[in-house]
């Protein structure tokens, strides 16, 4: 009696799920005829949509030429003003003093000689007389007196160029007269080192009455 019971209960079981399994299979199948199964699905797990993408071929073009570069002046520094010591090096093997004993110095030169001048002198036996270029006028009236003139004397012993008279006797005739008398005059000419040069000197013309 057991043993019937359990079986009847396994049958029943066995038919309810068949009965659910049927049930499910119409319900799908009610589904797919309207529509409603496509929708869920759709929006659970929507379209996939695709694209063509077309593959670009690139082509190996050569780099931009660089950019051209801009000449700049050049621009000039002055350069530093460096001066350098460099020491000397003596290649003389001349023996060096070394003592520390200042330095001596030379005595001066000694001044050379004075050179030897003579003044120009006087010729009275080549020289005429004073009374031969005395003024008639002067002797007439007494007048007496100096006169010095200015002469330049020749290495041959001549008198040069015109007298002057430097200093007046107080008499022009008188004067006149020394300024005559001094272009005929004869000198032993002026020296320098022993020979004869010219020379300018001043000399007195006197004028005296011996009668």
């Amino acid at each position: 009696m057991a043993a019937y019971v359990n079986d009847t209960n396994f049958i029943s079981r066995r038919a309810l799920v068949l009965v659910i399994i049927i049930a499910a299979h119409i319900l799908f199948a009610w589904l797919l005829a309207s529509g409603l199964a496509r929708r869920a699905i759709e929006t659970l797990a929507p379209p996939l949509t695709t694209d063509i993408i077309e593959e670009t071929q690139t082509r190996d073009e050569p780099p931009p030429p660089p950019p051209p570069e801009m000449e700049r002046p050049p621009v000039e520094v002055p350069p530093p003003e460096v001066s350098i010591d460099i020491p000397v090096e003596s290649s003389s093997t001349a023996i060096q003093d070394t003592t520390n004993k200042p330095v001596q110095a030379k005595p001066a030169p000694p001044p050379p000689p004075p050179v030897a001048r003579t003044p120009p002198k006087f010729d009275t036996r080549r020289s005429p007389s004073t009374d031969e270029y005395y003024p008639p006028t002067s002797r007439r009236m007494g007048e007496q007196g100096t006169t010095t003139v200015a002469v330049c004397i020749t290495p041959e012993g001549r008198v040069t160029g015109e007298p002057k008279v430097e200093k007046s006797s107080g008499s022009a005739r008188l004067d006149e007269a020394a300024a005559k008398y001094a272009t005929k005059t004869r000198w032993a000419p002026a020296t320098e080192a022993g020979k004869p040069v010219q020379f300018c000197s001043n000399f007195n013309v006197k004028f005296v009455l011996t009668d």
